[in-house]
């Protein structure tokens, strides 16, 4: 007890990996919640390979979990990890380069053997040294061995022993952060319910890590990392996936309407129909389709029908749904697509965070075919971008795009639980005078038509891909849709009456303003207030409201002497500022690697235009 180290943090980092079949995810998201808990401000990256199950122990295989913890507001899952959990040798080499400088590296030593060491493609038998890990603190704990030792009283077969060494290595870190157990041990036992020999097993290897920590303080530091000071209320650890089902669970509540998804199942989207498809209890009515047209298409025909209509989907499946889209926007109807973007183009990088659809949510459709595009910042205000995407489509009858992406939607953060009398209220634009009504009748202000559910006498219309006249009419006269094509236009850009004002972080005028879109905010926030603290004059300008953009736009872009733009594409959103706010030099910071953006490569980037 004399040699224990104890280390008070204001925040820290930690990384579990190992293989694919390792529960990694699992083990780094139970953490989370019992620190959520515990009262840290969180955030989590979750890392996992494009395939289900990859070629075990190599480097192509290694999953991931990284959270940032602390007692102060986080607002991302780190740039490097003080504590590294590698249950072998290729999550060594994986996570090396994501190492802070005199970090720990927790390892189960029993799989550090030959065999191992070459599928990881290692020279020597010294990984540490080959990937420059020798100043790091290392302890070697043989996880697997000890996961064999504290079941060899239950009846399980290897392959059911060796499942439960992440809850070992989860005890331990528990131990080492002072986290309590209780949480894990409730979740255990609800998802093994009908299992109470697994259950039981997985909770006594989890107390062996948390007491092979207590035996082992001589060699093990542990960690105080103080709760955070937060505003009053009820919270909950929540991911962007969730968060975005639930602000569409919110906004039908709000606006009195069924909530119908009709959705195909795609990587990283998949969870929002997962989490819809849990609540019937709310009216909720989900289809898992066949395809992605079938997904956008009931959609279309639930919001004909007078539902809030959702349909979800990532990159490649956007592209399926155009034409659809398109239809909408024909018909004026009022449909959110989610987009929950990953890396591509085609397949590619299905588990990978990127920004590279803007432009096709943008303008990937034929004709002259406008939608509003938003974009959510971070995991749990993609509640409200969800509760305004609906809000906007049901008040001007028009499609909403709203873009996350992979990071958000796997990633999590503490949410405090809004309560319904506290959301802005949603009118949908019902029609309601069936001798005043025409299909195509619009409001002048607005410019929206009036939605008509089919079954209601007087309110009987046509509707379809075809051009219309104002009385509902198929129409091929030229005139009629050069009016039609400019009004559709500008009902989308009216909707800057909605949206507030771009905001600044930091001061109102300066050298540098930093601007980005989405997903990049926790990193570049983090980086803003780093220089700032350094006495750079530096600000940040971050757009959740693509299109149309915010009014003062331009206004704020000449208050600074330089621009620079920084996403996860190679420069779609400063494309789109060029067109749309034009007069200004964009300078452009640009990764597209599947990975978030670090702060240490955001505050290089702007080290160099202050130099310029």
């Amino acid at each position: 007890m004399k040699d224990a180290k104890v280390i008070e943090m204001e925040e820290v980092v930690i990384r579990f990996s190992g293989d694919s079949g390792d529960g990694m995810q699992l083990t780094g998201t139970l953490f989370s919640d019992a620190t959520a808990l515990f009262g840290n401000d969180v955030s989590t990256f979750p890392d996992y390979p494009s395939e289900i199950r990859a070629p075990q122990g190599t480097v192509g295989g290694v999953s991931g979990f990284q959270v940032q913890f602390g007692q102060k507001h986080v607002t991302t899952p780190g740039d490097y990890a003080h504590v590294l959990v590698a249950m072998n040798p290729a999550a060594v080499k994986a996570n090396a380069k994501f190492m802070n400088p005199g970090g720990t590296i927790i390892y189960d030593s029993d799989s550090f053997i030959e065999k191992n060491l070459k599928k990881a493609n290692f020279i020597t038998d010294n990984p540490f040294k080959e990937c420059n890990l020798e100043d790091f603190s290392k302890i070697p704990v043989p996880i697997t061995s000890l996961t064999k030792e504290s079941l060899k009283n239950f009846d399980l077969d290897n392959k059911s022993v060796l499942r439960c060494k992440n809850m070992f290595a989860l005890g331990l870190v528990c131990w080492m952060f002072n986290r309590p157990l209780s949480y894990i041990e409730n979740y255990i036992n609800d998802k093994f319910l009908k299992k109470p020999v697994i259950a039981k097993s997985n909770i006594n290897v989890l107390h062996s890590g948390y007491n092979y920590g207590i035996n082992m303080q001589h060699m093990t530091p542990t960690y105080i990392v103080n709760p955070a000071k937060i505003e009053d209320g009820t919270y909950r650890n929540i991911s962007g996936n969730q968060a975005t089902a639930w602000g569409f669970l919110a906004a039908a509540e709000k606006a009195g309407l069924k909530l119908y998804l009709g959705s195909y199942p795609i990587t990283p989207a998949t969870d929002i129909l997962s989490v819809l498809s849990e609540r019937k209890d709310l009216g909720v009515k989900t289809f898992q389709a066949e395809d992605e047209i079938a997904g956008i298409t009931s959609a279309i025909g639930a919001a004909f029908a007078g539902c809030l209509a959702i349909t979800t989907t990532s990159g490649p499946g956007l592209a399926l749904k155009s034409e659809a889209i398109g239809l909408a926007v024909m018909a004026e109807l009022p449909l959110v697509v989610v987009n929950v973007q990953r890396g591509g183009p085609s397949t590619g990088l299905p588990t990978k965070t990127e920004q590279s659809d803007l432009f096709q949510a943008l303008y990937g459709r034929n004709g002259e075919s406008p939608v509003v595009v938003l974009a959510a910042s971070t995991p749990s205000d993609c509640f409200w971008y969800a509760y305004k995407a609906a809000k906007i489509a049901l008040e001007r009858m028009v499609p909403v795009i709203l873009l996350t992406d992979g990071f958000l939607g796997n990633g999590s953060e503490p949410w405090r639980i809004p309560k319904i009398a506290e959301l802005p209220e949603i009118k949908p634009r019902f029609a309601n005078n069936a001798v005043t009504f025409k299909a195509y009748g619009r409001n002048p202000e607005i410019l929206s038509r009036e939605w008509a559910i089919p079954g209601k006498a007087g309110f009987e219309h046509c509707i379809g891909g075809l051009e219309k006249n104002t009385v509902g009419n198929a129409s091929h006269d030229p005139d009629n849709h050069q009016i039609n094509t400019e009004i559709r236009e500008m009902k989308v850009q009216k909707v800057v009456d909605m949206i507030p004002d771009l905001k600044i972080c930091g001061d109102n005028e300066g050298d540098i303003l930093v601007v980005g879109w989405g997903g990049t905010y926790g990193h570049m926030i983090s980086t803003v207030r780093e220089l700032r603290k350094e006495g750079k004059s530096v600000s940040l300008a971050h757009f959740n409201y693509i299109k149309p953009l915010p009014k003062n736009t331009a206004e704020v872009f000449r208050k600074f002497r330089k621009i620079i733009v920084c996403e996860l594409n190679l420069g779609q959103f400063t494309g789109y500022l060029r067109d749309k706010i034009p007069g200004f030099e964009y300078h452009q910071y640009n990764k597209i690697k599947g990975l978030p953006f670090t702060v240490n490569e955001l505050k290089e980037s702007v080290y160099k235009l202050l130099k310029e």
